[in-house]
């Protein structure tokens, strides 16, 4: 990668258990761009109000209150050498991935108080682009002038299965059931919730990963950026010529 080539943002959104983290990831590390994960950021929010009793059925003070308590930040684990990330002084990378914090991140991230909180700090880090962050909003929302924006889907089912296999190796051992109730509950409500909704960006690429290789997905983006990056950053200079847009 050329040094003094210009370094774009690219924000990748989707639905959960597609492929959209371990993608973003490897996109990140390719291009050595810093990565960000915005889910991480809310499941940090969910885990502090459920260590704290905050209630979060709906909007109250002692939620707004704790948000101003709530310091969010990344640093790099020196055995994987990725960013992960750290609540209040401390790593909580392993405990925002049990099923409780699951089952609870999106009833809280529909609060636009909770919503406001992390957009502002996705921006402030994203800033000067060369970073590669996933999301549900993070193409319409975040970075709505991100210069590649990529969409992913899945199949149900087989986001269930992969879902089923990550907490395995974690030690956590779900009913594919349970898992599926789980997805299909949070893709209604992180579709439907008012602010910051999970869709489609209109430029959006979409790749669908049911069938298709980690590689081949972080393959497909790094070509996306790799076209965009040698046109000076710009995907609609006259002489940026699309591939096709989906996978």
């Amino acid at each position: 990668m050329n040094l003094d080539a210009p370094k774009i943002t690219i924000a990748i959104d989707g639905y959960s258990g597609c492929g959209k983290s371990t993608t973003a990831k490897g996109v990140a590390r390719r291009l050595n761009y810093l990565y960000i994960d915005s889910g991480s950021m809310y499941r940090a929010v969910t885990l502090y109000f459920l260590n704290n009793n905050i209630p979060f059925d709906k909007e109250n003070r002692e939620m707004l209150n704790a948000l101003e308590d709530i310091h969010i930040t990344f640093e790099i684990n020196p055995q994987t050498g990725l960013h992960e990330v750290v609540l209040n002084g401390e790593r909580v990378e392993t405990l925002i991935r049990t099923p409780k914090v699951a089952e609870s991140v999106s009833p809280v991230s529909i609060h636009p108080p909770v919503r406001h909180a992390m957009v502002r700090l996705q921006q402030e880090l994203g800033k000067g682009g060369g970073i590669v962050m996933d999301g549900r909003d993070i193409g319409t929302v975040v970075f709505p002038n991100a210069e590649l924006k990529v969409f992913m889907s899945a199949d149900v089912k087989v986001r269930a299965l992969r879902r089923q296999a990550e907490l395995a190796e974690n030690g956590i051992h779900l009913s594919l059931e349970d898992i599926l109730s789980n997805l299909e509950n949070r893709d209604t409500i992180d579709s439907s919730r008012a602010e910051g909704p999970l869709k489609k960006a209109i430029e959006a690429r979409e790749i669908d990963t049911s069938k298709i290789t980690v590689e081949a997905q972080i393959d497909t983006v790094c070509h996306w950026a790799e076209e965009i990056i040698q046109m000076g950053g710009n995907p609609t200079s006259p002489d940026f010529k699309r591939t096709k847009n989906n996978v």
